[in-house]
């Protein structure tokens, strides 16, 4: 009679690769939420807004519309881009000819002279654009009431 050693069954070996396939899928979502929010956090123009009291319910924004910035320095910004405001004309018949009921949201800083802005809505009348808004940064706390002028 032999009395060997009975040969055991072979266990499983723990696994000695890691599964990368998981932390590719949440750096290519993180990669893209970044993609999205970069030029959202980046194309804010630091202007000093006038402040006026708004009602609650604001009327419903036009369907085509330009934003023209001024800041402080005397710079002219179509959107997000700066301009030279010799070519500011050019692009207000430019939207002029696309759609007529285009409004301008006009952006000026508190420090623009006021004779800037006359000058900025007559170019942009003169190029066909009659509707014009004027943008304005809302009162901290104010319920309704008028703003006291400065």
């Amino acid at each position: 009679m032999s009395f060997g050693r009975l040969e055991k069954p072979a266990a499983h070996q723990p696994m000695s690769d890691i599964n990368v396939t998981p932390l590719v899928d949440v750096m290519l979502v993180l990669l893209v939420i970044f993609i999205v929010a970069t030029p959202l956090m980046a194309s804010r123009l630091a202007l000093d807004l006038p402040q006026a009291a708004a009602p609650v319910a604001a009327a419903a924004a036009p369907a085509v519309s330009v934003t023209i910035a001024l800041d402080a320095q005397g710079k002219t910004y179509w959107g997000d881009e700066a301009i030279d405001p010799a070519s500011l004309p050019q692009r207000l018949q430019q939207a002029a000819q696309r759609d007529p009921a285009t409004e301008v949201q006009l952006r000026a800083d508190t420090s623009v002279p006021y004779g800037r802005v006359v000058q900025l809505i007559a170019q942009a009348q003169q190029a066909g654009l009659s509707r014009i808004g004027f943008m304005a940064d809302p009162v901290a706390g104010a319920g309704g009431a008028p703003a006291p002028l400065r």
